[in-house]
Order: structure tokens, then C-alpha cells, then sequence
């Protein structure tokens, strides 16, 4: 008996799919993670595949579909390959499936038996309906009843967590147990964005693959591929893969939130710094109050992050060797602004120190539902209370 299908449903959200794009199992082209794909495949041909992956990364550059092309992968082929031509059974040589194959069509439908698929739950009661904020044990226990049923046509199982970050106490000491006695012909696919914060029990009985941040090129053509439009100007591609750092998920809210647009009035605000034009700053500060402005509250409060990291990596990293080609900026008069900044390691450090603080004031202030406008204009003065003190 095969074990009870996923049952997914398109109307249902899904924490793990971005907006309205297309969820990873949709996405039958990987962009810009060739090593990572050849090192899972390496490692199938060996004839010794490990039983669960950490598949590492930053968040948006292809972990989650690289994961569903494992998957697929893994259930199509046999257990027992056919022997070939010269009688040795032919080693593949790339992950693909044929979209018309029965298992991508089961997996694409959410209904394939021999995939588990652990993520956070959407719940309609009680009101308002919302996502869990962690994958519950509730979650993990299902694995005994997924394991409990055979695997359909002698095929391998395979258990997909996105992510195993998101794993509550309970559910994460679960999952080690499962690690620890896996069931026969299974594998564990668990995509984490920081690895570093997971039980050392976890991260030990799991072959890392790490993904890389994508090139320009690479995060075009996986923004097309999910069916958005990226900028036709160079200037503004090159932005946007820098302040995106290669997220394809990071570039698709810069995209629909006119990030570029938003990044380009922050460094045009901080221009002056330690003198902060209080209008600009008031008006920038406006467009994130209200319900309907929390998105681009929280972009804002990204790309505040996002220059200040820029701000200290200038520092930290010097200037550059005679004859090297500047860094492309992420808008007009970012270079200047930054060398200005951070002419040195040790304002670097401060910069760095001040993002941290920062970040950890706006994740509170947000949790606690504090005026957004507020919050924006005090982060905004506290930066330019920071130059003041380095007398810049």
C-alpha cells in the first residue's frame, strides 16, 4: 500500500512559496547551481548516497527547487536499474525529469505517495487565519504514518523540509530521530538558510550541499523563468543582483516593490550625513504607516540593513588595488557616499555594530506592533546621530 498523498491544494497559501510566483515544484529549470547539482548526482552514480542532505544557502537562490529536482529525481528512478547496452546499468547524467513523466506529474499535482513534504502550516481557526509560526511536532508526526505504508513500485521515499529552520524544539528532536535510524531506501532533503542555528546532532548526520548566490546572468534568466520582468537597463540589472545579493526571492520584492526606486531615495537621504533632511526623511518615513504599507515597511527597513552592510563592507575592505575595476553601484552617488562613510576599518566596525543594533531594534519595534512611520524616522536619526559621533 502506498502512503496517502500530499493533497495540496492551489487555493490553500503556502509558506513556501513567494507571492504569486510559481512554487518551486513548478520550476523545472535550476539556474546558477550546476556544482551543487553535480555533487548530489556524484554521489547517486557512487552507489553510496547518504540518507539526508543539508541543502545551505541564503535565502531565495534556488535551495528549494534544487530540492524538488532531487526529489523528483530520486522517485523516478528506479531502485533496480536496467542493465544497459553493454550490460552495466548507464549512470545519468543530469537530475532532469521529463515533465510528462507520471512522477512529475503526481509531484506537481501534490499527490505523490512517496514524497513527505514538512513545512508550516496554514490554519483557518482560530480567526484571523495565518501561517504557524514554526512546523509544529503536530507536523513531524505525521512521518510515522508516511512511514508506515510501503513505498509505491519498490521506489525510494523521499522527506522534503522547507525549512528546518522553521522547526520548532520538539519537531527538530523528531526529525533527529529520524536521522538517526532512517527508514530503508528513504532520504531526507532539509533546506536551511542558516545552518549555523540548527542542533549540531542535525547538521552532523547530514551530507551538506551548499548553493551559491547567483550571477547576473544566472538571476535573470531565473526571473524570467519565474515570469517576472527585470530591468531592460544594464545599470539597473547590475543593481539589482547587487542589493538582491543572487536572491531570486530578494530580487522578485525589490522588483514588485520598486526597490531600486526605494534604495536610491535612502542614499539620496544619507547623502549629507550627519545632516538629515527632516522633510525627506518625514515623507520617506509616511509611506510606511498603515495595514497596507507592511511590505514596504519592511523593505525599507531591509535596505537600510542592506546600505549599511554595503557601508561597512566599503571599510572593512579598503580601497581597492590600483588598476581594478570599481564595484557597480547599487544607485547614483552610492560609491562616493560609501567611501566617505567608511574610510576606514575601524568606522567600518561601527557601521557594522550600529546594523546590528538597529536590526534588532526594528525586529522588536515590529513585534510589537510600534508606530511604523516612528520607528523609520528614529532609525533614520539614530544613523545620522551615528556619523555625527565619527565626525564625518
Amino acid at each position: 500500500m502506498s502512503a496517502a498523498p500530499l493533497g495540496l491544494a492551489e487555493e490553500t497559501p503556502e509558506a513556501d512559496r513567494l507571492g504569486g510566483y510559481p512554487h518551486p515544484r513548478h520550476t523545472e529549470t535550476l539556474y546558477g547551481q550546476e556544482a551543487a547539482e553535480a555533487r548530489f548526482l556524484a554521489a547517486f552514480n557512487s552507489g553510496r548516497l547518504p540518507h539526508a542532505w543539508l541543502i545551505t544557502g541564503p535565502r531565495g537562490i534556488g535551495k528549494a527547487t534544487l530540492a524538488w529536482r532531487i526529489a523528483r529525481f530520486l522517485i523516478a528512478t528506479p531502485l533496480e536499474q536496467e542493465a544497459g547496452l553493454f550490460g552495466e546499468p548507464e549512470l545519468p547524467e543530469s537530475l532532469a525529469v521529463d515533465p510528462g513523466h507520471p512522477v512529475a506529474r503526481r509531484i506537481a499535482a501534490g499527490s505523490e505517495g512517496n514524497l513527505m513534504l514538512l513545512r508550516r502550516k496554514w490554519v483557518e481557526k482560530p480567526a484571523p487565519a495565518r501561517f504557524k509560526t514554526v512546523i509544529d511536532v503536530d507536523s513531524t508526526r505525521e512521518l510515522k504514518r508516511f512511514f508506515a505504508y510501503s513505498a509505491a513500485e519498490k521506489a525510494r521515499r523521499v522527506v522534503l523540509i522547507d525549512s528546518v529552520d522553521e522547526m520548532s524544539t520538539s519537531a527538530a528532536n523528531a526529525v533527529l530521530k529520524v536521522l538517526e535510524e532512517p527508514p530503508l531506501n528513504t532520504v531526507l532533503l532539509l533546506i536551511s538558510h542558516a545552518p549555523a542555528s540548527l542542533l549540531p546532532t542535525i547538521r552532523s548526520r547530514c551530507q551538506v550541499l551548499p548553493c551559491a548566490t547567483l550571477s547576473e546572468a544566472a538571476l535573470i534568466a531565473a526571473l524570467r523563468e519565474a515570469g517576472a520582468e527585470p530591468p531592460e537597463d544594464a545599470g539597473k540589472r547590475a543593481a539589482l543582483t547587487a542589493l538582491s545579493e543572487g536572491s531570486v526571492a530578494t530580487a522578485l520584492q525589490l522588483i514588485d516593490d520598486e526597490g531600486l526606486a526605494l534604495y536610491a531615495a535612502l542614499v539620496a537621504l544619507f547623502r549629507d550625513l550627519p545632516r538629515l533632511d527632516r522633510p525627506a526623511t518625514l515623507a520617506l518615513a509616511a509611506k510606511c504607516g498603515g495595514r497596507a504599507a507592511q511590505d514596504r515597511f519592511r523593505l525599507t527597513v531591509r535596505l537600510i540593513d542592506t546600505l549599511l552592510a554595503r557601508i561597512a563592507r566599503t571599510g572593512a575592505l579598503g580601497p581597492l588595488p590600483a588598476g581594478s575595476a570599481p564595484a557597480p553601484e547599487a544607485a547614483p552617488g552610492e560609491a562616493a557616499l560609501l567611501a566617505r562613510l567608511a574610510p576606514d576599518a575601524t568606522r567600518a566596525r561601527a557601521w557594522a555594530e550600529l546594523a546590528a543594533t538597529l536590526g534588532a531594534r526594528a525586529r522588536a519595534g515590529a513585534a510589537v506592533n510600534l508606530d511604523a512611520p516612528a520607528l523609520i524616522t528614529d532609525i533614520c536619526l539614530k544613523i545620522s546621530e551615528a556619523a555625527a559621533e565619527m565626525r564625518l
